[in-house]
């Protein structure tokens, strides 16, 4: 396709991974930030054209993923009052909470409808009068923007009976708690491009700065994401650490202030609890207080017990960077995306889930350690 294929190019791809394995001297691990860069990479099997000193590792950036068990546990429970419509993307029905799914209770009467934007939720407000039409707006930055313009015409049409059920995060915190963390590795972020598309990259360089890593905004084909890869490098074999922007395509670094505007206008930062990892300070959005009217969890005001993950689950060490998926002993056996433990096995940018359909095992690994070492 037009404007697509050059970035899949098998003889570029080629071509730049022999740059990465030129320039690379030392032991480096990168993380990508982004659960739709996880799943090129795990599915095109980039980290196998790498030399053996650059290792991948794959952070909290699945939206679905990061959404606590307890949101998941206050939308189900949302989804069955009496005369409410709740409306959520598709892959947020088979996220398990504390007992059961949104496709649990659909199965069993509630009405869970799938939409593909805030707006298709509006929409069934507006045809729907007599119900209460309940949207769970999950994401980052890139997300932002429509959920917000949702709220605000619903706010300027006076639609009393719709309402949002908000778990909204952040990008650059989350890299921060990465950072933090004692037990981190990462000496590099490969930085989301949709968030950064309507945020710009501004905020990444006191982080770049305060932490001293290399960050490159990258995009999501393979070409992208290898050029990332050697940008990254070059910063770290030359003792740099700057913000870059690789997806110049796409990415400005003011990026796009209408939607900013627009986001600011109605949502305002606060503590957020991810799941797997806890709460990190000032790494969500919640609706200000001239829209709490259409905040869903302060309209219902349900109360709940609280929630624990499965024990046998390691998603919130995945989604740091600590473990693989197939470090877990459930992975492929007792949790599949059929029957999934955790979130990171359900969602498309899930890496539990990119590592299942794409055959990524232990040995894999191990192999091409043996074979670069071999060489």
């Amino acid at each position: 396709m037009k404007y697509l294929d050059e970035y899949r190019d098998y003889a570029s791809v080629q071509r730049m991974a022999g740059e990465i394995r030129r320039v690379a001297t030392r032991p480096w691990t990168l993380m990508e930030v982004c659960g739709g860069q996880t799943y090129t990479i795990v599915k095109t099997g980039l980290q196998e054209l790498l030399p053996e000193q650059i290792t991948l590792v794959h952070g909290p950036g699945c939206p679905v993923c990061v959404t606590p068990i307890a949101m998941i546990d206050r939308a189900i429970a949302t989804a069955m009052l009496s005369k409410v419509i709740l409306c959520s993307f598709g892959d947020m029905l088979r996220v398990p909470g504390s007992t059961q799914s949104l496709l649990d209770v659909k199965a069993l009467g509630a009405d869970v409808r799938i939409v593909y934007s805030p707006l298709d939720a509006l929409q069934l407000a507006r045809s729907n009068p007599h119900r209460e039409v309940v949207f769970f707006a999950v994401g980052f930055e890139t997300t932002a923007p429509a959920n917000a313009m949702a709220v605000w015409q619903a706010s300027r049409e006076g639609l009393s009976n719709f309402s949002m059920l908000v778990s909204h995060v952040l990008v650059p915190p989350a890299m921060e708690a990465v950072l933090a963390s004692p037990d981190s590795r990462v000496q590099a972020f490969l930085a989301a491009g949709h968030a950064c598309m309507v945020t710009g990259y501004e905020e990444y360089l006191a982080i770049s700065a305060r932490y001293r890593v290399p960050i490159v905004v990258t995009g999501f084909e393979p070409l992208d994401l290898l050029q990332g890869v050697l940008l990254l490098v070059k910063q770290l074999e030359e003792g740099r650490f700057e913000v870059e922007n690789q997806y110049t395509r796409a990415v400005r670094r003011a990026g796009n202030s209408a939607a900013q505007e627009r986001v600011n206008e109605v949502f305002e930062v606060t503590n957020r609890a991810w799941r797997g990892i806890g709460e990190i300070p000032s790494s969500g959005l919640r609706l200000r207080e001239n829209f709490a009217s259409f905040d869903a969890e302060l309209r219902f005001n349900i109360a709940l017990e609280d929630a624990e993950e499965s024990g046998e689950c390691i998603a919130g060490l995945v989604l740091q960077g600590l473990q693989r998926p197939y470090d877990c002993p459930a992975f492929g056996k007792r949790c599949t995306p059929d029957s999934p433990l955790g979130a990171p096995m359900v969602s498309s940018e899930g890496a539990c889930a990119a590592y299942f359909h794409f055959g990524r095992r232990k040995e894999d690994d191990q192999s091409l350690v043996s074979l670069a070492a071999a060489s």
